[in-house]
C-alpha cells in the first residue's frame, strides 16, 4: 500500500479524528498512488496514523476513513458502515416519513457519499475520488441491504469538480424514477424530480425546522422565499395559515410546489405562487407596503468556502434587512443558511446587522439546525452546515 508521510507537527488533527489531510501536510509519498486508492498515513516518525483516499487534484489530499491498523478497507468495510449507518436512522421511517438522509459523508465514515432514499428509489451524490472508485461495490451492497427500485446518481455537485472529475447524472441500477416520486414527510405528501430537482430532489435536512416554524403559523399570514417545492409552504397550511404567499426563480420549484398543494387538497387555502428573484420581489413588496406576519428565508448556499465569505455576509444581510421591513412589531422571521464557512455566532452577528439597517430591534427566540439524518461528528464540526434563527420583531 501507498504510504503518505506528513510533516513533523502536522499529525495533530489526524489524531483528533479529523477526517481531512490538506495538501500542505504531506511530506512524502512512498509509491505512486491513483486519485481515488486507499493510503496508508504516517507521522514523522513512520508510525500509522490512518487510512484514507488520495488524491492530488484536491486541496483536501487525503480524506481519512479508519484509525485502525489492523482493519482492511474492503467490501466487508463498506457493508459495516453502510448498515451502521442505515440502522442508525431506521426509526424515522413511519407511516408518516418515508424520505430522509441514509447516508451523510464524513459523519457515517464514507467520505464523498451521499444518499437519500425516496419512498422506494434511492437518490446517490458521489463527491470524492475514493467513493468513485469504490461505486461497483458500494451499489450492490445498497441494493442487497434495501432492494430499491432504482439508484439515480445526482453526482453534478461543484465538490466532484474540486475532486477533478466530472458530473454524472443518469441511472445507476434498477427502474428510471418516474418524472415525480411521491413521498411523505410529517404527513404531507410531496411530488419530487429526483432527476431535474435540486440537489438530490429534496430537502430532508429541514424537516424538523418545518414543523416547529409551522407551529407558529395558525391564522397568520406567511411569505414563503425560496420556497423550492413547499416544505415551509404546506407545513404552515397544514397548521392552519391564514394565506401563504411562496417565491422562487425556478419554473420547475413553483409547478411542483402547485402539484404539492393539490395533492395535500390545500387548493382552497388563500394561496400565491410567485416566480420571482426573491430580492427583487422582497423589494417589490416593500414599495407596495405588503406586511406579512412570518418571513422565511432559506437561500442557497452564498459562502462555498471561506473565501467568500465577506460577499457572502453583505448578501445576507440584505437579505434579512429586506425581510425585515416586510415585518411589524410582533411579526417573525425565520431565516437560514446551509453555508458551512457562516458559523452561528456570525450569522447571529449578520442578522444584528440587517436589523440595524433595518431600524428594527429584534428578539432570537429559537435557533435551528440540522436533523439526526444529517448527523455531526464532534471531531468534524465542518459538517454542521445548516444554521438558522427564529427572530421576533419588537
Amino acid at each position: 500500500m501507498v504510504e503518505i508521510k506528513l510533516k513533523k507537527g502536522k499529525e495533530k488533527a489526524v489524531l483528533q479524528r479529523h477526517p481531512w489531510v490538506f495538501s500542505g501536510a504531506l511530506d512524502k509519498i512512498k509509491g505512486k498512488p491513483e486519485n481515488g486508492d486507499v493510503v496508508k498515513v504516517v507521522n514523522a516518525n513512520n508510525d500509522f496514523l490512518a487510512y484514507g483516499y488520495f488524491n492530488d487534484q484536491s486541496r483536501v489530499a487525503v480524506r481519512l476513513l479508519e484509525w485502525d491498523e489492523n482493519i482492511a478497507i474492503d467490501e466487508a468495510w463498506y457493508t459495516q458502515k453502510i448498515n451502521k449507518a442505515i440502522s442508525s436512522r431506521a426509526h424515522l421511517l413511519t407511516k408518516d416519513t418515508d424520505a430522509y438522509r441514509l447516508i451523510f459523508s464524513e459523519a457515517d465514515f464514507l467520505p464523498g457519499l451521499i444518499v437519500d432514499k425516496y419512498a422506494d428509489f434511492l437518490s446517490v451524490q458521489i463527491l470524492s475520488t475514493g467513493i468513485e472508485k469504490a461505486k461497483t461495490i458500494l451499489i450492490e451492497i445498497l441494493v442487497k441491504t434495501l432492494q430499491p427500485k432504482g439508484i439515480f446518481d445526482r453526482s453534478d455537485a461543484t465538490a466532484r469538480t474540486h475532486e477533478g472529475i466530472t458530473a454524472e447524472n443518469g441511472l445507476l441500477w434498477g427502474e428510471t424514477p418516474p418524472a415525480f416520486i411521491a413521498v411523505k414527510e410529517n404527513g404531507i405528501i410531496y411530488h419530487i424530480n429526483i432527476a431535474e430537482g435540486q440537489k438530490s430532489g429534496f430537502y430532508c435536512d429541514q424537516r424538523d425546522n418545518r414543523q416547529i416554524l409551522a407551529s407558529y403559523a395558525k391564522d397568520k399570514s406567511v411569505l414563503d422565499c425560496f420556497s423550492y417545492s413547499g416544505g415551509f409552504s404546506l407545513n404552515a397550511f397544514k397548521q392552519g395559515a391564514n394565506e401563504v404567499t411562496s417565491v422562487d426563480s425556478s419554473a420547475l420549484a413553483i409547478e411542483t410546489l402547485k402539484q404539492n398543494i393539490e395533492l395535500n387538497k390545500f387548493k382552497s387555502k388563500k394561496y400565491i405562487a410567485i416566480q420571482s428573484d426573491v430580492n427583487k420581489q422582497l423589494r417589490a413588496f416593500k414599495e407596495e407596503g405588503k406586511k406579512f406576519d412570518i418571513v422565511i428565508l432559506d437561500p442557497p448556499k452564498y459562502a462555498p468556502s471561506r473565501s467568500a465569505l465577506d460577499r457572502a455576509a453583505r448578501a445576507y444581510k440584505d437579505l434579512n434587512r429586506l425581510g425585515l421591513l416586510l415585518l411589524e412589531s410582533g411579526g417573525l422571521l425565520a431565516t437560514f443558511s446551509c453555508s458551512g464557512a457562516v458559523d452561528i455566532d456570525t450569522f447571529k452577528q449578520i442578522i444584528a446587522w440587517a436589523a440595524l439597517d433595518a431600524g428594527k430591534e429584534v428578539q432570537v427566540i429559537k435557533q435551528f439546525s440540522q436533523p439526526e439524518d444529517h448527523p455531526v461528528r464532534l471531531s468534524f464540526p465542518e459538517g454542521e452546515y445548516l444554521k438558522g434563527l427564529l427572530v421576533r420583531v419588537l
